[in-house]
């Protein structure tokens, strides 16, 4: 199977082409079936530019759910066992997509609320402000075991758990894509941010990302960023030029920027391997990073405090807070001459001379 190629067909004859599970997660950003009738103007009467093209018209909602069916189909085809799918869509499509997703066997884990910071006004006041598209992350089965980077995005949210309403503004200056004339070259190109979390979420460096509906390439731009891989399916020849332009001017960027290995992913090193190594010895005394409780090391990892609380590096920190719980690893700290060190560190200092 070629990789970051982009195929210049119709989605359903191009993905039925692909081998069965060969992809690691699809993007996909469909029609959306806006059914809107007559111009949109603004309070100055200028022209509203919105999606009128062919692509997005269908003659029922029959019509443009057997689309949907076959599409998704083929897509759970190509997917790998435990691969995932992000469809991204408005009001208008986002429920049916939903439904034919269940009804095809993937499982659903979030739908994700983008927020727009910077959302088109409502010009002719008769509704809420459209702010926001809905995003529906699924598996490709209920056994399917997924990639989630969990702490790249903590660390991408502050060392905080990313939630599922993310703020980001919609695609806008230099990143849209433009003719010699200024006018847009695609209705709804989606900003390099909000694929770039979406494919740090999800994906690790060297996958294969698959785009149905490739438009102007912002799938494949950001997978080749983060050295990814991508497929790209799309029928308007004026897209697939821009796109490949667009591609030929990225830059990868360095593999140690982007091997961002998570923490369950790492080896495991059990605390009694510090002492084994001699890198804390039996009698050494931890204490926690404000120096309000300590305890001893015991000659089989074990700990024991002066009141006689004893047990594991995580159940004596729990007691001595009164806690159900604990992270020993993040509690504990050993003194040394250079000030207290987390016994984290000297595990992570462990595991990079055992590999």
């Amino acid at each position: 199977m070629k990789l970051d190629i982009i195929i210049n067909n119709d989605c359903i004859v191009a993905l039925r082409e692909i081998p069965s599970s060969s992809v690691d997660l699809v993007f996909a950003d469909p029609p959306y079936n806006l059914q809107l009738s007559g111009e949109l103007t603004r309070p100055d009467q200028t022209l509203v530019a919105g999606v009128n093209e062919c692509w997005d018209q269908f003659d029922s909602f029959k019509a443009y759910d057997r689309f949907s069916k076959a599409w998704l189909k083929e897509c759970h085809r190509i997917l790998k066992p435990n691969a995932a799918i992000w469809v991204i869509g408005s009001y208008h499509n986002i429920f049916r997509l939903g439904k034919t997703l269940q009804d095809l066997g993937f499982w659903i884990l979030n739908d994700v609320v983008w927020r727009k910071t910077n959302p088109m006004p409502n010009f002719r006041g008769r509704r809420f402000t459209n702010a926001h598209e809905t995003l529906i992350w699924a598996a490709k089965s209920s056994n399917s075991k997924y990639q989630f980077n969990y702490d790249s995005m903590k660390m991408l949210n502050e060392d905080l758990q990313m939630r599922s309403d993310w703020s980001l503004p919609i695609c806008s200056g230099q990143e849209r894509l433009k003719d010699n004339f200024g006018k847009k070259i695609h209705p709804t190109q989606k900003p390099e941010s909000l694929i770039s979390r979406i494919i740090l979420a999800t994906t690790k460096p060297g996958d294969v990302i698959l785009d149905p509906f490739f438009g102007t390439g912002t799938t494949g731009a950001v997978a080749k960023k983060l050295r990814r891989h991508y497929i790209g399916v799309e029928q308007d020849p004026v897209y697939v030029d821009y796109a490949k332009k667009r591609l030929c001017s990225i830059q990868q960027f360095d593999g140690q920027l982007v091997d961002l290995t998570e923490k369950r992913d790492l080896p495991r090193v059990p605390f009694g391997a510090l002492i084994e190594r001699g890198w804390i010895k039996a009698g050494d005394e931890l204490f926690d990073q404000k120096n309000r409780y300590s305890a001893r090391v015991r000659a089989d990892g074990s700990l024991v405090t002066v009141d006689k609380k004893s047990g594991s590096i995580h159940s004596v920190g729990a007691q001595l807070q009164g806690a159900s719980s604990c992270n020993g690893w993040s509690f504990w700290y050993v003194k040394r001459e250079s000030g207290l060190v987390s016994i984290d560190r000297l595990r992570n200092d462990l595991r990079k001379e055992m590999h």
